[in-house]
């Protein structure tokens, strides 16, 4: 009879059901993140990315911050980004490309952004990028 619980136990807990709809990602000050790939689950309506930043440097010299578009958007998102500036989190105000953005944070700070997954399409191609000018060649996943 215990063994047929833990089965039970086992198979509830990898249904989709139970799928999380967050994920921890960490950037440092070697410009990585620690996540290369994001796995959105089809039952979550809405997923949020929790950003740490566990570098030692200020945002205004090694800030990071989390980008979602379309991979064919990811370029030309991250270099209009640059020219926005840190007052508007290296994010073109108003970007339709943009599907979610956190804050530029710095050494030690956390942040998280929520977005609705109706926003994306099962069959899309879609990156996560910091918006930093220059950090988007190195930090970046699907």
């Amino acid at each position: 009879m215990r063994n047929v619980l833990i089965a039970a136990s086992l198979l509830l807990a990898s249904s989709s059901a139970f799928a999380a709809c967050s994920i921890e990602v960490d950037g440092n000050d070697a410009m990585q993140f620690n996540v290369k790939a994001i796995e959105v689950p089809s039952s979550c309506k809405d997923f949020t990315i929790n950003l740490t930043h566990s570098g030692k440097m200020a945002k205004n010299v090694m800030g990071h911050n989390v980008v979602v578009t379309k991979t064919t958007d990811m370029q030309g998102v991250a270099n209009d980004g640059a020219t926005a500036g840190l007052n508007n989190e290296y994010v073109k105000p108003d970007d339709a490309r943009v599907i979610a953005h956190s804050k530029v944070i710095g050494a030690g700070e956390k942040t998280s952004v929520t977005f609705d997954t109706s926003k994306l399409a099962a069959d899309g191609k879609y990156s996560f990028f910091c918006s930093f000018p220059g950090h988007w060649a190195l930090m970046k996943g699907t």
